[in-house]
């Protein structure tokens, strides 16, 4: 059964009528198709793209990936991120790749076996078709993602370091241990997570999402231990970031590669200062921090070192 007939088939289960249970179906579809794809691993994948009306071929622009999370999809991710927005002020590129589904939802596999390897290489593949049309600045390429996205950064900052200068995690699902990174090269990272979210503890442990197996990764320990990786020295900086928002930050790092954490007070599994997402399912969307403008900030201070 297609997408489509889903939708429509729940449309019609809370009393929409058919005639405009099949218009909001059609809208729907509409407005969240990915815009492109491409082959990689022989398969089609696909992904949206935003390219700001200030945009120069003449000079070397950055590239921004942010990926979806589990069961969501690249439009979803381009309304919750917001970052067409800070794209358009600051001149650079959004890439919006989708998570394989196959026969099941969007995701991106984060296991510690092989199966992640795929989605690396459509990344890969990804920033060489968006190379190819446009003038991307190779030292300028940034990762992000919210909750299963997040924990796909991750891999990446692990698996293409040579290729993405820095990356950002939001309210990432933590499912691999920082000790699965073999890759030593220090990576600059920035993250939130909310502290009261039940789909990616912030404690970690088990959640509704991961049906009893405690499989996320304490927040903090994890932050911790990616300071190691950046061979960070001494204790992080603690300093309130707003009334609900805690700055957790390790600076004297290898390579001028910091780490840094902000610990929203009371936040749900959202991304702090974008879209709405509804409070009675996730929680709670802090909205005294702009997650996708200061993680920009944070992005522009760390070029890939040459």
């Amino acid at each position: 059964m297609s997408r489509r007939s889903v939708l429509i088939i729940v449309l019609a289960l809370i009393g929409v009528p058919a005639a405009v249970a099949g218009v909001e179906a059609i809208a729907f579809y509409s407005a969240n198709r990915s815009t492109h794809t491409l082959q990689s691993s022989g398969v089609t994948r696909e992904y949206r793209l935003h390219v700001p009306a200030s945009y120069d071929a003449s000079r070397p622009t950055p590239l921004v990936i942010s990926l979806h999370g589990a069961g969501m999809w690249p439009a979803a991710q381009q309304r919750t991120s917001q970052w067409d927005r800070v794209a358009d002020r600051e001149g650079f590129i959004v890439a919006y790749p989708s998570g394989f589904s196959g026969r099941g939802p969007r995701i991106w596999q984060v296991t510690a076996g092989p199966s992640h390897r795929r989605d690396v290489t459509f990344i890969s593949d990804l920033i060489d078709e968006v190379s190819r049309s446009y003038n991307i600045d190779a030292h300028r390429i940034y990762a992000n993602g919210f909750s299963n996205g997040g924990g796909m950064s991750f891999v990446l900052s692990c698996t293409l370091s040579d290729r993405i200068a820095a990356v950002g995690l939001v309210d990432a699902a933590l499912t691999l241990p920082a000790s699965w990174c073999r890759d030593d090269r220090p990576v600059p990272m920035i993250a939130f997570h909310g502290n009261s979210g039940e789909a990616a503890p912030y404690k970690g442990g088990s959640s509704w999402v991961s049906v009893g197996r405690p499989i996320f990764q304490d927040v903090e320990a994890f932050m911790a231990s990616w300071a190691r990786r950046n061979r960070c020295v001494g204790k992080p900086a603690v300093a309130s970031a707003a009334s609900d928002a805690t700055r957790i930050a390790y600076e004297d790092c290898a390579s001028g590669a910091p780490v840094i954490l902000y610990r929203l007070e009371g936040g749900g599994h959202t991304w702090p200062g974008g879209g709405h997402i509804a409070a009675w399912f996730v929680g709670s969307t802090n909205r005294n921090i702009d997650a996708s403008t200061v993680m920009w900030d944070f992005f522009k201070q760390h070029p890939l070192s040459r």
